[in-house]
């Protein structure tokens, strides 16, 4: 299988393409090589490589930049998934995509299942919302997976900067007030290339009965808190911490220029249904993270 790889140097895409690697020829590429937000340019990578799948894990992800570049985001979360869809559509080339547990507001008050109405609280997240549709309106054989709070030790994340933090600060304020499911980009990249696997040599005519919108991410949630406290736990170099308390604190306490939802736990069951595949407690697989 010849696959098309977009953002392979993000946390995701750097797993992605490790993962993807024992199902064919990977293709991997991304900024500045490739600029999504450049129609032309993205469509006529797709027709010159003419793959039988395409993996996008690019995608504006500066939350609060969002709200002042509004028409970059767009571009790249909204514009270019719906070009590389209907590309896909015309090569009869599977597509992949990732959505956010942003497009929701967050007051439900339990875990989100895909049924439920979107209702973005900031420019981010209606972009990659406006995605999902230009995904499902262009494409054919699609999946668009939703997924939270991913990170890697590889790149920039919640979890590395805890852990630098704890090594410079006695005393850390983390947000008590925000829960979703961590998510290693180990896991969820094994998940989608487990899920391209299933489908064997038919993979087109196998993701089309299955095509749609999935939650996958780390199975239960926590809070910022909750998972910080984790992270120092787990830490194998605990040696070098300095920090002695960890305090609660509010989101309002930390104003940014985008409104983040509160309580944005996405419910995965329908995917563990449909592909059979569930990702690991966050707690475990947390410490196989940490674990390197």
């Amino acid at each position: 299988m010849n696959i098309l790889l977009l953002g392979n140097t993000g946390q995701l895409g750097w797993e992605l393409e490790r993962s993807l690697a024992p199902l064919g020829n990977v293709t991997a590429i991304d900024y500045p090589d490739i600029n999504l937000a450049d129609a032309e340019q993205t469509e006529r990578l797709v027709k010159q490589l003419q793959p039988e799948g395409i993996v996008n894990a690019t995608a504006y992800t500066a939350v609060d930049r969002a709200e002042v570049e509004r028409d970059l985001a767009f571009k790249i979360n909204a514009q270019a998934p719906g070009i590389l869809a209907e590309q896909a559509r015309r090569l009869n080339a599977v597509f992949i995509h990732y959505s956010t547990d942003y497009v929701f507001d967050g007051t439900k008050g339990s875990a989100y299942l895909e049924t439920d109405p979107p209702n973005p609280l900031n420019a981010y997240g209606e972009s990659k919302l406006a995605g999902e549709r230009a995904v499902e309106q262009a494409g054919e054989a699609f999946l668009i997976l939703r997924t939270s709070w991913v990170y890697s030790l590889r790149r920039d994340s919640f979890v590395t900067k805890v852990l630098s933090w704890s090594r410079q600060q006695p005393q850390l304020r983390l947000v008590s007030d925000q829960v979703s499911n961590p998510t290693w980009a180990r896991m969820l990249a094994e998940a989608t290339a487990q899920t391209l696997a299933s489908g064997g040599r038919e993979v087109y005519d196998w993701i089309l009965e299955r095509r749609g919108l999935y939650h996958l991410a780390g199975d239960g949630f926590a809070s910022r808190l909750e998972w910080g406290k984790a992270i120092l736990e787990f830490d194998p170099n605990r040696a070098e911490q300095v920090t002695r308390e960890i305090l609660p604190a509010a989101t309002a306490d930390f104003p940014t220029p985008a409104r983040r939802p509160l309580f944005s736990a996405l419910n995965c069951e329908r995917f563990t249904t449909v592909f059979g595949l569930k990702l690991p407690p966050w707690q475990r697989a947390l410490q196989l993270a940490m674990q390197g």
